[in-house]
């Protein structure tokens, strides 16, 4: 007997990127006598089966198509983009060009301290006795250094270097620089002349070692008392020309030698052309007695203090600092004892004559220091002729030296370059390494710049650029270079209005491998 069947569809949806599948799964439910409904059902599954398998297949076989790639594609995906041109704006700017090289921090003068003995102090060998500064310190114009044998080293300001013992009675230049020094410390020479060292010098000499607790050393050294013997034959000659007088006096009574003047009377001078023995006896008198007096005019003027080449050091200026301090208390004095700076800190570069011909005293510089931080402006005041060598007292650098300044204590050979500092350095960058940039060339004001790779010169002599409009068009246009300078040159247009800023100029050109 038929019976009405009921059919329902499973619909199985199966997704991969970018597309959807969707199989129907027919399934039939029926109600069939028991013997023939396990049958019908069983054959039913098996196409369930099959189709999604095949659906499996395909969307596998999808998915490998999408992530398969042959050779020829990945060579394909890998290869260079297409040939084209590199190009760059042009622009309006203030073009510098630079020399930039290796300095070293320095004083205006720097001083080494070699103590030496005082003449008269009777001291055998120079011994240190005290030291007064330590390295790092400040010094002021009369301050003590140091002591040797027990007599102080001291400094004062002056251009002049001592090259000797300046005594009462010298005349010279480092006569009126001292007595200029002496001045600024309150110690005043008047009333005598500039570049004379009279009696206002010497009080002026003997107040300042009084200042700083010293006894000046005596100009007469260990020669006895000049002044003391002076006196003592003005005595005598007067004394001398005193009996004289009186004999002739004596002579002048009745019963007197014959020639005698009977009016002379004690204190009266005979003629100098006065006859006999009693006239020229007189005159001798008085000759010897002007004498003693010039003697002792002379004795009194070169007697009293003096200032010894060994306890003076002159510097240019103040304040000045000590670099280094050598010497120990007890040693002997041998060798630099101590090494000062003073003036105003400017940097020392040494440059290879390649980079000397680039930059001229005027020319503008930058100092910066890596280890603190702290840059500068300056000015080159100093380009050397001839090269040399860092600490060279002759000037003449080594056979074979021609090298820029080498960081880490070796020397700097080259031609020296000296850039003075717009505003004073401060005092713990002497002696420091530093990084200095001297511009060698610049454009007044903004300036028409491109860069360097843009210019190329042709077979007809002319320098040009090529300008890439933006329909893709290309045209030469002819130029005159100027300053060049970080990759770049300034251009001026030998045709008026030919090349503007903002107008893009061809670089290079990116070309393709040719084919094997």
């Amino acid at each position: 007997m038929a019976q009405d069947v009921g059919t329902t569809t499973d619909v199985a949806r199966l997704s991969l990127p970018g597309s959807e599948i969707a199989v129907a799964a027919p399934e039939t439910a029926v109600e069939t006598a028991p013997e023939s409904g396990r049958g019908v059902s069983g054959r039913r599954r098996w196409v369930v089966v099959v189709a999604v398998g095949a659906v499996i297949a395909t969307l596998g076989g999808l998915g490998a198509a999408l992530l398969v790639k042959s050779p020829a594609q990945v060579a394909a995906d890998a290869a260079a983009p297409r040939a084209d041109v590199l190009t760059a704006t042009v622009e309006h700017r203030v073009l510098t060009s630079s020399v930039i090289t290796r300095g070293q921090v320095v004083a205006g003068q720097t001083v080494e301290v070699i103590p030496q003995v005082s003449a008269g102090v009777g001291a055998a060998r120079p011994v240190i006795t005290k030291i007064r500064v330590r390295p790092g310190d400040t010094v002021q114009p009369g301050q003590v250094l140091m002591e040797v044998s027990g007599r102080p080293v001291f400094v004062l300001e002056g251009n002049l270097p001592v090259y000797r013992d300046l005594s009462p009675g010298a005349t010279g230049d480092d006569i009126a620089q001292v007595q200029k020094a002496l001045k600024a410390l309150g110690h005043s020479s008047a009333p005598d002349a500039g570049g004379t060292f009279g009696a206002g010098t010497k009080a002026a000499l003997t107040s300042f070692y009084k200042a700083v607790g010293y006894t000046p050393v005596s100009a007469n050294g260990a020669e006895g008392d000049p002044v003391g013997e002076a006196r003592s034959q003005v005595t005598a000659a007067q004394r001398a020309l005193e009996d004289v007088r009186s004999a002739q006096a004596q002579g002048a009574k009745p019963g007197a030698t014959p020639g005698a003047r009977p009016s002379a009377k004690p204190g009266d001078e005979a003629p100098a052309t006065g006859g006999g023995d009693g006239g020229r006896a007189l005159r001798r008198a008085q000759e010897d007695l002007a004498e003693a007096k010039k003697k002792l005019a002379a004795a009194e003027a070169a007697s009293g203090p003096k200032l010894p080449a060994a306890e003076v050091v002159f510097l240019q200026s103040f304040p000045a600092r000590v670099d280094s301090v050598a010497a120990k208390v007890g040693a002997e004095a041998t060798g630099t004892a101590m090494t000062l700076s003073a003036g105003k800190l400017v940097v020392q570069a040494y440059v290879p004559e390649y980079q000397k011909d680039l930059i001229q005293p005027g020319r503008a510089a930058e100092i910066y220091s890596e280890v603190t931080g702290l840059s500068a402006k300056g000015e080159v005041t100093l380009v050397s002729d001839k090269r040399s060598e860092a600490g060279s007292s002759s000037g003449q650098a080594k056979p074979g030296a021609d090298a820029a300044p080498v960081p880490g204590g070796q020397a700097a050979t080259g031609w020296l370059v000296e850039i003075t500092p717009g505003a004073p350095l401060k005092p713990e960058l002497t002696g420091q390494d530093v990084r200095v940039t001297v511009t060698a060339a610049s454009t007044d004001g903004k300036a028409l710049v491109v860069p360097i790779t843009a210019i190329s010169s042709g077979a007809d002599g002319r320098t040009t650029v090529t300008v890439l409009d933006e329909g893709g068009e290309r045209r030469r246009v002819e130029i005159r270079a100027g300053t060049a300078g970080d990759g770049f040159v300034a251009v001026t247009p030998v045709a008026d209005g030919a090349l503007a800023g903002g107008d893009r100029v061809i670089i290079g050109v990116a070309r393709e491998k040719a084919s094997p």
